[in-house]
Parts: structure tokens; sequence; C-alpha cells
């Protein structure tokens, strides 16, 4: 009995060089066209019946496809027309799949997947994706291969001296975006990144050193002693996480996702942990007699529950809004902002006492010095640090109306 399928051999197909079509069996042929002793005019060909017609579907030519690589795509073909599929229209539609750049906004967001593990917080990642699909709208659908540097220009010029630091911001998470995507091979890679700056967005926008960055506005030192009085007399959690803030020189955030399971009052001390600092470090605080004060006071808000927060919202399990703090200064009428506590705590130290500067900048989780000096210095100067802090809560503590606040030195030139 004559075979149906694969007919063909390999040596038997290279030795056939008479025109027409050769059947290998199931609708695969060897087609040959005019002189069969030319490459360029032999070629793969499978028909098949789609929907009541015959429909052709070229596999490739031979020799380049070879006898077995063509019965796999027929194989392939026939198999998509058993489960009702146009093997011609899935050809194309695998094509185009592998052939579409994606967007910017795509490109975008496969980066901030990506880079998921790597997020000190959900706040970070959210700013994020917030930065980019606010500002990058006008070519978010845009090729990513296709943006050029007119379009970030774009971007960037209206927000580059009115809020220069976002604008940094934004320019880099630009340029991240778009080295991700040629690295994924969608830009090719000798193509320069249009983000960049150096030699290039440098010249077109006002260089870093010219632009305007704010600064957050701060009490003056002399004046935390009669605020934190005023303060005092307010009932909210929001006026004792103030208080609690000023005294460990904290920024907000530390403050607001404070846990118990963070606090040891035996020891005195707060360990926040690495994910939630902006160093990506864990930050040790040491605790004065009124922040442990202030601690014991609130602690009976959170009895019974599963490490609580230290400072809750009003909604169970969550912290203070993020505007607590902030909405409780305008209702004192005081026009400074919670973050410039901590310039307040720092032009404190720096100008009223005598501590190193090394240990003023490691109570504000300031990482100082070159790489080099970061790996000799490992001590964090916690019992430096723990004085300081002490210093720092007598100073700001409320004084009889007629006795002057008398700035409270320590030797200078201490070793760290």
């Amino acid at each position: 009995m004559a075979r149906t399928r694969n007919r063909l051999t390999a040596k038997g197909a290279a030795a056939l060089l008479e025109p027409g079509r050769h059947s290998d069996g199931g609708g695969l042929y060897l087609v040959i066209d005019g002189d069969g002793r030319s490459a360029d005019r032999r070629r793969w060909l499978y028909l098949f019946q789609w929907r009541g017609k015959r429909r052709e579907m070229g596999l490739g030519g031979y020799p380049t496809v070879s006898l077995a690589e063509a019965r796999k795509a027929r194989d392939e073909a026939e198999q998509g027309v058993r489960d009702g599929r146009d093997p011609i229209l899935a050809r194309e539609e695998a094509r185009r799949g592998r052939e579409r750049t994606p967007t910017f906004g795509e490109a975008a967001e496969a980066l901030i997947e990506a880079m998921q593990d790597g997020w000190r917080n959900a706040k970070h990642r959210a700013q994020w994706g917030t930065t980019l699909r606010t500002y990058c709208k006008p070519f978010w659908s845009t090729p990513v291969n296709e943006i050029g540097t007119d379009a970030i220009v774009g971007a960037l010029k209206p927000i580059w001296i009115a809020k220069a630091e976002t604008a940094s911001r934004l320019r880099g998470r630009i340029e991240a975006v778009i080295d991700a995507a040629r690295a994924a091979g969608h830009i090719p890679p000798n193509e320069a990144n249009p983000a960049r700056w150096r030699g290039h967005l440098d010249k077109l926008l006002p260089k870093k050193q010219k632009l305007q960055r704010g600064h957050h506005r701060a009490m003056h030192h002399e004046a935390l002693s009669t605020f934190i009085r005023d303060l005092r007399g307010r009932q909210a959690t929001a006026a004792l996480a103030l208080e609690f803030l000023i005294l460990t020189a904290a920024r907000s955030g530390e403050v607001r996702d404070m846990r118990w399971s963070e606090v040891h009052l035996s020891d005195r001390l707060w360990s926040v942990p690495a994910t939630r600092m902006k160093a990506g470090r864990v930050h040790r605080v040491p605790l004065s007699g009124r922040a442990v004060e202030i601690l014991e006071a609130i602690k009976p808000l959170s009895e019974g529950e599963t490490d609580p927060l230290v400072f809750p919202g009003h909604k169970p399990g969550k912290p203070l809004s993020i505007m607590a703090m902030t909405m409780l200064l305008r209702r004192m009428g005081t026009d400074v902002t919670v973050h410039g506590f901590r310039s307040a705590f720092r032009d404190f130290a720096g100008d009223e006492t005598g501590f190193a500067r090394e240990v003023a900048e490691a109570a504000l989780s300031h990482v100082i010095g070159d790489k080099a000096e970061q790996a000799y210095r490992r001590s964090d100067a916690l019992a430096k640090r723990r004085q300081l802090m002490e210093t720092w809560a007598a100073y700001v503590e409320p004084k009889p109306a007629n006795e002057a606040t008398a700035p409270m030195l320590q030797p200078a030139h201490e070793p760290v």
C-alpha cells in the first residue's frame, strides 16, 4: 500500500529537479518553479481546507528549511486547523506580537514591576508610577523606541524651575525606563538615551546648581520651648506624635508608621527598620526621658492588638494621616513644615552645642563621607547621640515665662 504521508526522503528531495508540486503527504508539497537546479526556485507549501475553501500557506524555501522542519511546521499548522484556528492568521498574529515594540507606558509599568522587590516601601513605588504617569502623558502611548529629545524636554521644561526636585527625579526615571527597554531588546544597543543628562540635556536645560531647591520652612530653635508649651495643651494623637517627632528629629513617615515592635522601652531605644529608612539601613534612635513619657502615655490606645502602630489614626490598623501633623500646625497658626523641625534640631546642634558634626548628622540618619570613610566608620555613635538627644529635650522643654532659654553647651571637639 502506497504511503500517504512522509513520502519524501531528505536525499530524494535534494535530487528532485522537475518543475511542479511534489507531495510529501498530509498537504505538504515541495514546489519547484522552472529550473530546479536554482535554490531560489524551491519552496515548501502547505495546502489545507479552511471553512470550505482551499488555502495555501508557504513554509519557507528549500533547503534553508529542511524536510524535517517543513514537516514540523505542517504538523503544527494541521493541529491548528483541527483546533479551529486559521494557521495563516495565527502565524501573522504571532509575528506581530514578536515585532511590536511596547509603548513608553508599557515599558514604564514593566520596569516598576521588575523593581518590585527593590522598593524601600510602597510609597516609593507609588511615587515612581505617579510621577511618570502624570508628566509623561504626551508620549505615554508612543512606542518607547520613538521617544526623542524633544518629547522629554517638553515634559521636563514646565516643571524644571518650579518643581526642581520633582523634575530631576522625573528625568532620571525616564532615563531608567529607556535603558530598561534597550536592555530588553526594544531599542538598538548603540542608540544613545535621549534622557541622559551629561553631554545632552545639560545643554538644553539649566544646570542643577542653578536650580532653586526649596527649603522646608522651619521654626527657629529658640522658639521651640514656647511652641511645645502650646502643643502640650492640645488633646490629640497628632500633638503627641509631633512632639515625639521633634524630640527624636525623625521624619514624618518614620513616626507615623512606627510600631511597638520597634520600641525597646527598657533600653530607651527605637530601632527603625531599614525598609522604612530613606538611607535603606537600620536607624537606632536613643529616646530621651520626655520621649519615653510620650510613649507610655499613648500605649493604652493600642493594648490588645498584634504589633500595633504607636500613633494610630482614626481608622483601625491605619496610621495617622499624612496631613494630620500639618493640619495641627495650621490650626496653631504656625507657618512652618513638619520636616522643618529637623532643620531646627540641626541648627541647634551646630550653633548651641559642641557636639561633633558627625554626631548630629548621625542623629538625622544622614549618610556622610565618601565610601571609604563609610566603610571604616561602622559605629552609629549611639552613646554620643543619647547625650545629644537628652540635651535637645532639655533645651526644648517649656520654661517658666520669666526664664530665658540659655544655650546648653557641650565640650567642643569631642571624639565621636
